[in-house]
């Protein structure tokens, strides 16, 4: 396609046409010339924002985008309603390409019940792989916005489902054929498959309604990262049993296939939770068929502890992605 916005029919049949209108805040949403949407706001509550830029991967970018953003409205304990998407695509750009992307956003969209609001696509020079920045909308009630500040010393750590699935799907797919060659191939497979795992926000819904006083989707950095951002963002203490972090064995292996630590990969899917009563919610969260595991305590000191048996190291401040330094 031509370096510039998208031509009027290509955003007409390709973009818009896979939009569909869900939710009754979004009173006006994405159309040729319109810039802006524009949503109703209940009087006692709050829109919650965020942004993300998607980095990590070409293949299923769509529904990636949708799923960390969704994700990081949930971890404020707000309800995701619509996202605005900023598309910049190179110019070997196939319009088949952009078609299937947005049917996937679409198609994820769909599941987690929420929008497309609007937004931008544009074929440029400057990008030299598909880049996707979304702007999330939630929406909370006035005062019950979940703070990684309401960490305090005492309160349990838990960490839902497997951390790494993020990291690990986005692996086993970009490096399959490599896999193929070393490891069986269902299980190679099945950890392609880790990506219907990606959505926290069941977990999100049960851990507000159980009281909690902090939640972090693990993204980029891993486990590793949100547990100093945890602590940085409470100035509180860590001290976390290594052993007790929920891995899957798939991980393990493709990790160890090209010398990478999981707990510095991306781990989207899997939620980090500070909680007055974590046995509670573990159980609460597996009542529901969701795996929980409590990895340790937040602490009044200032040291951020890993405990693996007898040994003791000390959290550092977070690393680049271990995804970056393979693909």
């Amino acid at each position: 396609m031509k370096i510039g916005k998208l031509p009027e029919q290509v955003l007409l049949r390709s973009v818009l046409k896979q939009v569909e209108h869900r939710r009754e805040e979004v009173l006006m949403g994405p159309g040729v010339g319109q810039d802006c949407a524009v949503l109703g706001l209940g009087p006692d509550e709050v829109f919650v924002l965020s942004a993300d830029p998607i980095t990590g991967t070409v293949r299923d970018i769509g529904s990636h985008s949708i799923h960390i953003t969704a994700n990081d409205l949930a971890a404020s304990g707000a309800e995701p309603v619509g996202v605005m998407l900023t598309v910049l695509l190179p110019g070997q750009t196939e319009e088949v390409w952009l078609r299937e992307m947005m049917r996937d956003v679409e198609e994820t969209c769909r599941a987690l019940h929420i929008e497309v609001l609007g937004g931008h696509t544009e074929i440029t020079d400057v990008v030299k792989q598909p880049l996707i920045c979304v702007a999330g909308v939630g929406r909370v009630k006035k005062g019950q916005q979940v703070l990684t500040s309401g960490l305090k010393p005492g309160h349990d750590l838990i960490v839902t489902k497997w951390i790494a699935l993020e990291g690990t799907s986005i692996i086993a797919k970009e490096r399959e054929k490599e896999l193929y060659e070393v490891l069986p191939k269902g299980f190679v497979d099945t950890a392609k498959g880790f990506d219907q795992y990606l959505s926290v926000l069941p977990e999100s819904r049960i851990a507000v309604a159980h009281g909690v006083s902090a939640m972090h989707d693990i993204t980029e950095g891993g486990i590793f990262g949100a547990l100093w951002e945890f602590g940085e963002g409470a100035g509180v203490g860590l001290d976390v049993d290594l052993k007790k972090i929920p891995i899957r064995q798939e991980s393990v292996e493709v990790c160890e296939r090209y010398g990478l630590n999981p707990y510095m990969l991306m781990s989207s899917g899997s939620m980090l939770i500070g909680t007055s009563r974590g046995a509670a919610l573990v159980r609460a969260l597996e009542d529901a068929g969701i795996p929980a595991a409590l990895i340790g305590q937040a602490t009044d000191k200032a040291d951020r502890i890993l405990r693996n048996g007898d040994e003791i190291r000390y959290l550092d401040r977070p690393q680049s992605d271990e995804l970056y330094r393979l693909l």
